[in-house]
């Protein structure tokens, strides 16, 4: 570009690519190369959206006749990087899956689950794919977050604090029912209208008030050894007061037996695995029987197994996974 002098100053006429145009036009050609710019920006939405929901992949093993995965990303609801572990079975590779979304318990990554709980044979037969989540957000430099087991790191209890100093980061609630499920439509094969949810313990506890309060999102919900009334047992006690805050009126929107009371939505059938042996049980941090007895007089279909000998461990997951496989399949395949 040039500038042409005259009478000791600059003109309002320059040269552009060999072309004398006033600044007027040179403002206006300005103008135009930024609406093309941000026309080409709106032609592709899909590719702004893959951009900001970019995946790094962190391992991948054939199983089962699929694949194991794990990803990371950086998450806009946690503030930080999360991993999840995603089960492709053999049918991703030419079809939409439904997908079947687990979240863990306490100190568990997402690590615990695709290694102990042998659910990728019955995913692979029923062609659903399995997505299972770490347990809270990790490295977030919170004071305190890595004093206690059963609160801060591992221990999110899939709600979205309200408190400081974790209200900025421990949003499990929001990431799981609507981030991580826009960031696995996006890059997977799924059927975005036909997903459950399960867990166990503090994850069992997060399925359960995951489907309540979504109402139709969910097309089957399950359970193992779930707190199902955590304003009334010590674990949910001690995370709710330093999450949600002493007012104990607002922890009830994160209580199974709570929402099921006031439950209007479509039919679910829940399933609830529990071992008898169960040292949670007896310790009174589970009470399965406060939900039931909700659930019996709202006339939310549940089928509850107590299962003689068995402890709160992986191996009483390990040993039940398939009917819960079967179970979410009934629906999900419908």
């Amino acid at each position: 570009m040039e500038h042409h002098k005259g009478g000791g100053g600059f003109s309002d006429v320059m040269t552009l690519n060999g072309l004398r145009l006033s600044r007027s036009v040179l403002r206006l050609v300005g103008e135009l190369t930024k609406l093309k710019k941000l026309t080409l920006c709106l032609s592709k939405p899909e590719e702004s959206l893959r951009s900001a929901m970019a995946l790094t992949q962190v391992s991948s093993n054939k199983c089962a006749g699929g694949f194991q995965k794990v990803f990371e990303h950086e998450s806009t609801e946690l503030k930080c990087k999360m991993k999840f572990a995603i089960y492709l079975p053999p049918k991703a590779e030419t079809d939409k899956c439904p997908v079947f979304y687990w979240l863990s318990g306490l100190t568990c990554t997402e690590q615990n689950f695709i290694t102990k709980a042998g659910s990728q044979l019955a995913a692979a037969e029923q062609g659903i794919i399995i997505v299972a989540p770490d347990t809270s957000p990790r490295g977030c430099n919170i004071e305190g977050e890595d004093e206690s087991w059963d609160f801060g790191t591992g221990a999110g209890f899939y709600v979205d604090a309200t408190q400081e100093p974790w209200k900025t980061n421990y949003r499990m609630y929001s990431y799981v029912t609507d981030e991580l499920p826009k960031l696995i439509n996006a890059n997977f094969p799924t059927d975005p209208d036909r997903m459950s949810i399960s867990g166990h313990s503090m994850g069992g506890h997060g399925a359960l008030i995951c489907a309540l309060k979504n109402p139709g999102k969910y097309k089957a919900v399950s359970a193992f050894a779930p707190i199902c009334n955590p304003v009334q047992c010590p674990w949910g006690q001690k995370a709710f007061t330093g999450y949600l805050g002493s007012d104990r009126s607002t922890w009830e929107a994160y209580d199974a037996t709570v929402l099921a009371g006031s439950y209007s939505g479509p039919q679910l059938d829940i399933l609830i695995d529990q071992g008898r042996d169960d040292q949670f049980l007896s310790a009174s941090q589970l009470l399965p029987d406060n939900l039931i007895a909700v659930c019996s007089e709202k006339k939310i279909p549940v089928v509850f197994r107590l299962q003689p000998g068995y402890d709160h461990s992986y191996f009483f997951i390990y040993s039940f996974m398939n009917d819960h496989i079967k179970h979410h399949a009934k629906y999900l395949n419908a």
